[in-house]
């Protein structure tokens, strides 16, 4: 259930930002990932702070792919989103954060790589330009 549900999320979140316009801009891709990646500092916040620099690691390493993405090619925000929803799959073995749901690992994972690929769609279809047009 929490699978379907993050993929559910996903595509709604896309339709939305496509049919509203947000992700005209090329940023909306980069940011989702970004927030995507706070939650596990959140969640090791909520646990007792224990896991909070080890997913400090994680947050910045995804950060670093949001943001080089953004200024060159949304295609490396593709990969990371799917690179984090292999994170979900495998955080567990990694990181001890007591405050990680039981549920959450697998609606990121779906949520990750229904993104990912609604991402890549978008791009395929030329609706979102992968190359950043001026330097930021």
């Amino acid at each position: 259930m929490a699978a379907f549900a993050g993929v559910a999320v996903a595509v709604a979140v896309a339709i939305f930002a496509r049919s509203v316009g947000f992700d005209r801009d090329r940023v909306f891709y980069p940011v989702i990932l970004v927030v995507i990646a706070s939650y596990y500092e959140l969640f090791a916040i909520m646990g007792g702070g224990q896991a909070l620099v080890a997913e400090t690691i994680g947050f910045v390493l995804f950060t670093a792919a949001a943001t080089l993405g953004f200024r060159t090619s949304l295609w490396i925000v593709v990969g990371a989103l799917a690179a984090h929803g292999v994170f979900d799959f495998v955080h567990a073995r990694l990181i001890d954060n007591q405050g990680v749901p039981n549920w959450w690992p697998a609606w990121c994972l779906a949520y990750d790589l229904a993104a990912a690929s609604c991402l890549s769609a978008l791009i395929s279809t030329g609706a979102i330009s992968d190359r950043a047009t001026h330097s930021a």
